[in-house]
Formats: C-alpha cells, sequence, structure tokens
C-alpha cells in the first residue's frame, strides 16, 4: 500500500470514529463506592455513572466511554471546556430518578475537560 492509500485510510478512520460521537450532557460527582458495577471494590477516578440511556440494564458496567466537551449548557460560565477528552469506565448507574446528565463522571475526569463551576456541560461520547 503506497503512503497516499495510508493517508486516505486513515482520514476516512478518523471520520468514522468522529461521526459516530453521541450528543449529550455531562454532570460529576464526588462519592464513588459503593457503585452499582463493583461494590465497595475501588475503580479509581477515571470513572462515571450512566444514565439510563447507556445503562442497558447494567450492561454498561466496565465499558469504556471517551467524553468531549462541546459547550455550556448554561449562562454561569460561558466557556467551560479544556479542550481535553477523556476516556472513562462506567462503574455505576446514575440515579433514577434524578439523574441530571447523559453521563455523571467522577470529578476528576469531569475536571479534566471543563470548568468544574459550570456544573453541567454539553458533550460528545462514544464507546471506545
Amino acid at each position: 500500500m503506497n503512503m497516499r492509500a495510508i493517508i486516505m485510510v486513515c482520514m476516512a478512520a478518523s471520520l468514522i470514529s468522529m461521526a459516530s460521537a453521541i450528543a449529550g450532557t455531562a454532570t460529576y460527582y464526588t462519592v464513588y463506592v459503593p457503585s452499582a458495577c463493583y461494590g465497595y471494590q475501588d475503580q479509581g477516578v477515571m470513572i462515571a455513572a450512566a444514565s439510563d440511556a447507556i445503562w442497558n440494564n447494567g450492561a454498561a458496567c466496565g465499558k469504556m466511554y471517551r467524553v468531549t466537551c462541546t459547550g455550556p449548557t448554561n449562562q454561569g460560565v460561558p466557556q467551560p471546556c479544556r479542550g481535553n477528552g477523556v476516556t472513562v469506565k462506567i462503574v455505576d448507574r446514575c440515579p433514577s430518578p434524578g439523574c441530571q446528565s447523559t453521563i455523571d463522571l467522577s470529578q476528576e475526569a469531569f475536571s479534566m475537560i471543563a470548568d468544574p463551576a459550570a456544573g453541567k456541560i454539553n458533550i460528545e461520547y462514544n464507546q471506545v
């Protein structure tokens, strides 16, 4: 395969991965154990709780998601995004009713992609 063909394949692959991203919202939480998936086992801090949209009767446990901030959801912090993406592991279920987002990130994961003062942000996410 020549270099031009390799570049074209890489470009097509990156477009496919971007096209598969799903729009949603993210919030954050701070108490990580116990979790619905792992009980009292510590799973680190790059974790998240899934809303009903992702939970799938617990099938989401252990799945990895790439989450990127795309913008604010309110007037409080006009530019909350930090330009980074983060990969998190689903370890819990966002309480229903009461879940305020598509994915509830650990405070550490949220802080990597956005200003925590925003509280809630618009995101794109996809399973990795």
